[in-house]
């Protein structure tokens, strides 16, 4: 399977890089190529060192550059930025075969509404992955109405192929994922905020009492204040006041407190 992912950044590295490990040829189109290239192989290197693949074979698959007319599966992975998600999208459309699946993976927006600007909208299925990509095994299929059944069948299977279980939903703001997710995040700040508890031991208590992987302000840094925050908005604008963003996320993300790619979020990095 040839395989294109647009976005070079965190996410569409972390992409990129399972399809690589699964076998697949591997296209990214991305600005910033040798800065996307170097995430991934650093990514591979990790992976080679727990014996899961070969850092050099899998390099040898990966190509930098524009979006490739025999992709048979494209991966939007741009930011959460409606506007330029459904613009490289039907660029995506355009520049490849009718048989060609086209994917994004948001984490929150309608997929119907980006699938609007398509030719055959019909064509375009939600696959959001969780960050890092490589960790996280599930991934959310998000199908619409117009989504035929040999479509969803299709995204499965790929998902199955590289090693990762797919959970099916229907296409609503925030999703699953997504919106359970950011309305524990939200609260937990909130809880900070009162001075309830230090973000250390909140995680804590989620991680410990809940199970959890990594409490909900931890997790926050991962993804990125800004991006929480842009994804809090959208959520409180579809769904109501439960949604709306606390006063210190948007302090933090004003003063440019973005989390662990900025070096300071809720924790230092």
């Amino acid at each position: 399977m040839r395989v294109a992912v647009i976005g070079g950044g965190r996410m569409g590295a972390g992409i990129a890089q399972v399809f690589l490990a699964a076998g697949e040829r591997v296209t990214v189109r991305e600005p910033q190529a040798e800065a996307a290239r170097w995430r991934i192989a650093e990514g591979l290197a990790i992976a080679e060192s727990k014996g899961a693949v070969d850092k050099a074979e899998a390099l040898a698959r990966l190509t930098m550059g524009p979006v490739p007319a025999d992709a048979d599966l494209v991966v939007e992975a741009v930011p959460e930025d409606a506007a330029l998600k459904a613009e490289v999208l039907a660029e995506a459309e355009a520049a490849v075969q009718e048989g060609a699946l086209l994917a994004t993976n948001t984490s929150s927006l309608s997929v119907a509404e980006l699938a609007a600007v398509l030719d055959r909208p019909e064509r375009l299925i939600g696959l959001h992955f969780f960050n890092p990509v490589p960790v996280q095994r599930l991934v959310e299929i998000v199908v619409t109405k117009a989504t035929p059944g040999e479509v969803l069948e299709r995204a499965r299977g790929i998902v199955a192929g590289i090693g990762k279980t797919s959970v099916v939903v229907n296409d609503s703001p925030g999703f699953a994922t997504s919106r359970l997710g950011v309305l524990l995040g939200l609260e937990a700040i909130r809880m900070m905020a009162e001075g309830v508890a230090s973000a250390e031991d909140i995680d804590t208590a989620m991680t410990l009492g809940y199970g959890h992987p990594m409490g909900p302000l931890k997790l926050t840094d991962l993804v990125g204040l800004d991006v929480r925050l842009a994804i809090a908005e959208y959520l409180h604008a579809r769904l109501g006041p439960r949604f709306e963003p606390p006063a210190l996320l948007r302090d933090k993300v004003a003063a440019g407190e973005l989390g662990r790619k900025s070096g300071k979020g809720f924790y230092e990095w």
